[in-house]
């Protein structure tokens, strides 16, 4: 009995040294995280996952985005219209019209790393065509076809520019305001980037494009010059002065917002979006495997200039004027810092910080006008130094600390179990 248990424990033996030595001799093994070991070519599950969750790409159910989306939906188009006044909610649709800008800005940035401080440039492109529209359409209801715009009429002009002629067609003002700004965007930035020009200087030559817009506008007295174009008193047919209409106008914001924050989601989590954050972490590589990254990076910077683009066509008749003032420097930093605060890496970080911001500057200024700028400054600064992920990396922290404790506690689970099985072995086969 002795003998057959022995030459039964020895074959046992050979059988685990030929199968440790098989795998041993498939591939060179590394040690991964926790003192486990891979082998090449396997990533480490613990440190994928960490990856994944540092990048705020958890592993959530699909149904959790879809609820969230029912409920905005309930609080914009039902709770808001019912709770708040006319007013709160012009402006509450003034900012959905910045947290539009702000969720393409999350694509370009957060997932492309492009740091696009001239978004202002596509949001007056699209601006500026609505106001022109808007203009011919609401002299010709006062004075016939061949009406001016109230403004030139003061300025003394006697025809219409004929650069204007067109935008008395709704169908070209639409064509402008859609394609215009995405097609502008990319082609500014192949020829950026196919130079390989990035960081800080595509951050340096986006701004100075912005300052040339403006200067740009200033100087054209027939589009307004620095009082830009306001005194809207029709959009399409309906007036402006209805609080009817105006509340159609805050359902055209929601429902623009939510589609372009739909938009943004489905290209983050395509195979696009896979793409752009290659091309944002190893650049060289991806251009290695025969992928242009310039006309990866091009995509994704018209589709932030599309969603501008669009926000200025709704800001238009929402907030009844448009100057070079609101599409300089100035506001397209004011664009970025929403987006930094709320998150760049997420998908609803961007529009939560930019409606967030958007609501303080108006509260905070109506009580301490002069304070607010300053409040501004401090608030971007403890964000970026403290919190480089944005307000929302604060959630991705909480969910990975939960998950490493659930990760630790099922490993003290298991060992201890192991340790009792061991401990309450037969001492019988110890002897033998």
């Amino acid at each position: 009995m002795t003998d057959t248990t022995s030459v039964a424990r020895n074959a046992a033996a050979r059988q685990d040294a030929a199968a440790t030595s098989s795998s041993s001799s498939s591939g060179p093994a590394r040690n991964g995280p926790a003192g486990s070991t891979t082998h090449a070519g396997t990533a480490p599950p613990r440190l994928a996952r960490a990856r994944r969750l540092l990048a705020g790409e958890g592993e959530r159910p699909r149904w959790l985005f879809w609820a969230g989306l029912a409920v905005a939906a309930i609080v914009i188009f039902g709770l808001a219209p019912a709770l708040l006044s006319d007013f709160r909610l012009s402006l509450l649709a003034k900012f959905f019209c910045y947290a539009i800008v702000a969720s393409g800005i999350g694509l370009a940035w957060g997932r492309g790393g492009m740091l696009t401080l001239g978004q202002g440039v596509y949001f007056g492109v699209g601006a500026y065509a609505m106001a022109m529209f808007l203009k011919i359409s609401d002299a010709r209801d006062r004075g016939g076809p061949d009406a001016l715009p109230d403004f030139m009429q003061i300025a003394g002009m006697r025809a219409l520019p004929s650069y204007w002629e067109p935008f008395a067609s709704p169908g070209f003002a639409l064509a402008v305001i859609l394609l215009v700004p995405p097609l502008l965007a990319f082609g500014f930035g192949y020829l950026v980037f196919n130079r390989k020009v990035k960081g800080a200087y595509f951050a340096i030559l986006s701004q100075a494009l912005a300052a040339a817009a403006a200067i740009f506008l200033v100087s054209r007295a027939e589009l307004g010059g620095s009082n830009g174009l306001n005194r809207f008193t029709g959009f399409f047919g309906f007036a402006l002065a209805d609080p009817a209409n105006r509340q159609m106008l805050y359902f055209l914001a929601g429902g623009a917002l939510i589609g372009v924050v739909l938009l943004v989601r489905q290209l983050m989590n395509s195979r696009f979006g896979e793409l752009l954050v290659a091309v944002r972490d190893q650049e060289e590589r991806v251009r290695f495997l025969g992928y242009d990254p310039a006309l990866v990076k091009s995509f994704a910077y018209a589709v932030a200039a599309f969603a501008a683009g669009l926000a200025g066509a709704l800001f238009v008749p929402i907030v009844g004027i448009i100057s070079p003032s609101a599409i300089g420097i100035a506001p397209s930093i004011a664009f970025l810092i929403g987006v930094a605060i709320g998150g760049r890496a997420t998908l609803l970080g961007p529009v939560l910080g930019a409606i967030g911001v958007a609501w303080a500057q108006t509260a905070f200024s109506e009580a301490y006008p002069s304070q607010w700028t300053y409040l501004q400054g401090i608030l971007f600064i403890v964000v970026v130094g403290f919190l480089p992920g944005g307000l929302a990396s604060l959630f991705v922290l909480r969910r990975r600390h939960a998950k490493v404790q659930a990760e630790t506690t099922t490993t003290t689970t298991t060992t201890s179990e192991t340790t009792t099985s061991a401990a309450t072995a037969d001492p019988s086969e110890e002897t033998r």
